[in-house]
């Protein structure tokens, strides 16, 4: 018997055996435990989060993205920026006048050559600072946020919401997602803290306002 044979032969006894089976219905979960709290303690709950994980924060008004996006890239002496197709055309407006823009669809190669990536977000989570990317408008594809060296991350406050659940409650099950907890760090036997090996080495997170 070849092994595609034995291979089908395995699978359909697995199928005929579920087939049999019963059925066990699902029970809801019931999250009575959770509280509702007003948005401003949301957001603030989630700078406090995100700073604890050694990236940096920044809550800036709404039309001062983009210069605080520029400002942040001049300070980490990043010259050279990627920036995802569907994201505010202000930023590369702002951004393309001091600094070299990279084609979003640039290979891992020339990927290799971008300081920073600037991208939205689809939501963030306050009670583990964590920040959510679906992959939309604005946010690229996975592979620009793990090699530049630098991500900055805008965020609206409305996108913020109180835990995981909630968030996972806000997200398309069938898009791929990617959880970002601070910078990439990870620790070697002795518990020596490296960062930047499986990511960024620094994220930077701007807050604004909705308009």
């Amino acid at each position: 018997m070849s092994s595609d044979m034995a291979r089908e032969e395995v699978l359909g006894r697995v199928r005929r055996a579920l087939r049999d089976a019963e059925r066990t219905p699902l029970s809801a979960v019931h999250r009575d435990y959770r509280m509702t709290r007003p948005l401003a303690d949301l957001v603030g709950s989630f700078c406090d989060a995100v700073a604890d994980y050694r990236a940096t924060v920044d809550r800036v008004a709404a039309d001062a993205v983009a210069p605080a996006i520029a400002a942040t890239a001049r300070a980490a002496g990043a010259r050279r920026l990627l920036i995802p197709d569907g994201a505010p055309q202000a930023w590369s407006d702002e951004l393309g006048e001091a600094f070299e823009l990279i084609d979003p669809a640039a290979d891992t190669a020339a990927l290799e050559q971008v300081d920073a990536v600037i991208t939205t977000a689809a939501v963030g989570i306050a009670s583990t600072g964590t920040i959510v990317l679906d992959h939309g408008p604005g946010q690229g594809r996975r592979t620009t946020t793990l090699v530049p060296d630098l991500h900055i991350c805008v965020i609206g406050e409305s996108q913020v919401c109180d835990d995981v659940p909630a968030a996972l409650s806000r997200l398309d099950p069938v898009r791929p997602t990617t959880f970002i907890s601070g910078p990439s760090a990870t620790s070697d036997i002795e518990l020596n803290r490296v960062e930047g090996v499986h990511g960024p080495r620094t994220l930077h997170v701007l807050v604004h306002p909705d308009t």
